[in-house]
């Protein structure tokens, strides 16, 4: 069976028009991924620092217990069975806090994600009604070999977005300002 290529609707009236988009140029200089990225890699640093932290203090624990076994320290099995159970107890919360961590990072990753989709599939759908563009492909590493430069919308995308992220940001702004100015007008 002989496959033809493929047309759009029955017959191909012209030159397909493309573009697209450099995602690491729009993680690196769009606004809100920036402000997000770096707000995420702070969580990041906070968790890995208290699961250091409390690991360290475990461990600190662990190693008082095990010399205390070793010269006698216990005046009874039963206490020193008492403080293995508690290290346990620790170690097993240690375990359910990085759990729960993770999880958290994850699920604040996934919501930037989809934000991020969103933003930009928003953007590109209003964009693209003056530009009429038949596909607008997004580059990512090495996943696009070879493209005429005339092709990369990327900056267009960028300054597009960061000028609607700043606009979002100045509303919220004022009508955060509004509900404050509200809020101290009702208690005078």
């Amino acid at each position: 069976m002989d496959e033809q290529p493929l047309e759009s609707g029955s017959e191909m009236k012209g030159a397909l028009k493309l573009a697209y988009v450099e995602v690491d140029s729009l993680m690196t200089q769009f606004e809100f991924a920036k402000e997000k990225s770096a707000e995420l890699e702070k969580k990041s640093i906070n968790a890995r620092n208290t699961l250091t932290q409390k690991g360290n203090q475990l461990q600190a624990a662990a190693n008082n217990f095990q010399q205390k076994l070793q010269n006698n320290g216990f005046t009874s099995r039963e206490q020193a069975e008492g403080v293995q159970a508690a290290l346990q107890r620790q170690q097993n919360d240690l375990a359910a806090l990085q759990a729960r961590l993770e999880n958290e990072l994850a699920n604040e990753t996934q919501k930037f994600n989809v934000a991020l989709r969103d933003s930009l599939n928003n953007f590109l759908n209003e964009y693209n009604k003056d530009k009429k563009y038949d596909l607008i492909l997004a580059k990512s590493g090495d996943n696009i070999l070879l493209a005429n430069q005339s092709l990369d919308i990327t900056q267009d995308v960028i300054n597009g977005l960061n000028k609607r992220y700043k606009k979002g940001t100045a509303s919220a702004e004022k009508k955060t300002d509004k509900k404050e100015d509200k809020k101290k007008e009702e208690k005078k």
